[in-house]
This record gives structure tokens, sequence and C-alpha cells, in this order.
């Protein structure tokens, strides 16, 4: 019995821990949504998908391994969908595709891609949230968050920028570029255009959690990066440490110290 129940509570730890800090600070932290009614993402989060709910004060998480997701209600409805903007869609890896698709069938969720060659969906989730699903049997979870997938004319110069501000390592995803975080990365697609920033739409901003967000911003302000929120304290959130910038593009990328071991 013992047995049993620290085995359930390791399990419980590993599914809702973001990754540990790269030498910069810097992990994987969430992505937010603002729509109009957050309740029909939520069960396909939780009830579909296994999304461990937690809270820091007043705010409610959806915790994954490598990844947290927050709903919001828009107090006026979303500009537009995660397609069209810098953020195209987020992406998970799962063990079993095939289940996930058939809860998927169950509940009239369309696919924008369905590859069975790559073993790959992306999903139309309610507001316009595009969400992709992969399949990795090697998972030591049923689901993990796995990247944050922009969409750039300029693929390198976005990449670096990444890479700079946040500590991320250069890498590739098959055919596209890729600044690596511990508990994900960031995709960067070509795009023949500038896309919109996210800011008013239903996937309003990424996330990364830090160790030291003072720190950062010190640095993100010394390279000139553009803040919508300078760093401040939350009470209301249970001492969670914000701020919000904003990438060449108009991606809009909230930081956070507080999200560790939620």
């Amino acid at each position: 019995m013992r047995f049993a129940i620290l085995l359930a509570a390791t399990a419980s730890a590993l599914f809702g821990q973001l990754a540990p800090y790269n030498s910069a600070g810097v992990t994987t932290g969430h992505f937010h949504m603002f729509v109009t009614d957050p309740e029909p993402l939520k069960k396909i989060f939780v009830d579909m998908l296994g999304g461990r709910v937690t809270a820091t004060g007043s705010l409610e998480l959806i915790s994954f391994p490598g990844a947290m997701v927050v709903l919001g209600k828009s107090r006026t409805p979303p500009t537009g969908g995660s397609d069209g903007s810098t953020v195209n869609h987020v992406g998970f890896k799962v063990k079993d595709l095939a289940a996930i698709k058939a809860k998927f069938a169950a509940a009239n969720i369309t696919l924008a891609m369905d590859n069975a060659q790559t073993k790959q969906i992306i999903a139309n989730f309610p507001d316009g949230l595009r969400v992709e699903f992969t399949e990795d049997t090697s998972l030591a979870t049923p689901i993990a968050f796995h990247h944050f997938h922009l969409s750039t004319p300029n693929q390198e110069a976005q990449r670096a920028w990444y890479v700079k501000m946040f500590g991320g390592t250069e890498g590739m995803r098959g055919q596209f570029p890729a600044a690596m975080f511990p508990g994900g990365e960031a995709d960067f697609a070509k795009a023949t255009a500038l896309q919109a920033p996210t800011k008013g739409r239903a996937l309003d901003h990424i996330g990364f959690e830090v160790k030291d967000i003072e720190a950062i911003c010190k640095k993100l302000e010394a390279a000139g990066v553009t803040f919508d929120l300078t760093w401040r304290a939350m009470p209301t959130l249970g001492g969670l440490k914000i701020a919000y910038v904003l990438d060449p593009e108009g991606t809009r990328i909230e930081i956070t110290e507080g999200f560790m071991g939620k």
C-alpha cells in the first residue's frame, strides 16, 4: 500500500513538473488564452487530455509535463484564433495518438491536419486555437508539452533572438529552425509575410518561467526589448512575479517567477 501511494505521488509530481532551468535560469512556462467561454477548452485539456488542475492564488492552472495552460475569459471577443498570428499553434507529444483521435472524433473536434505517415494531427479547438499532437511511444507520461510553433518570414533572425534573450540552444525540428529550451522548444516556420501580433487573440501569449525575473528583465531592457508590462509581484496570484515583453514580430511573451513546482 505504501509503495502504491508513493508511486502515485511520484507520477503526479512528474506529470505536473516544469523542467529544470537552463544555464540562463529559464524554462518553458505556459501559454495563456483569453476566450469567450473557457469551460469547453478546460474540458478538453482536463477531461480529454488529462491535465492536472492546480492554482497559484486566484489563478487556475492546468499543468502538463513541461508547461502549463492558463485559460481566461475575454471581456471582448478575441480578434482571431492562433492561425494567422505569430504563434500559429502549440504542440504536445502523446503516447497513444489513436486514443486522442478517438476522443476528438467523439466530441466532434475537427482536424486541420492528419498525417498518418508522421503520426501527427493538428486539432481545431474552440475559439480558433490550433493544437498539434505527435505520437511518441517512448514518453514516460501519456502526454507532454513539446513546442510553440511560430510563423515568420525571418526564421533565422527570430530563432537568434530567442536564443540570445532566453538562453535557448540552436537546433532543428525537421525543416524548421528551432530554439531549444528545457520542457519544450520554439519552432519557426516560413511565412510569406509578417503575421498578426498575438495580443488580443485567443492565444494571447506564450510564457517562460525564470529563476530571477529582475535579472532577466534587466538583461532584456539593456538589449532594447520592448516591454508590454514591467515586472511586478502579484499578491492576489500567490506572490507570482510577472512581466510582459514583445518579440521583434509582436509575439507577446509573459515572463514569470513562481510557477515552478505548481
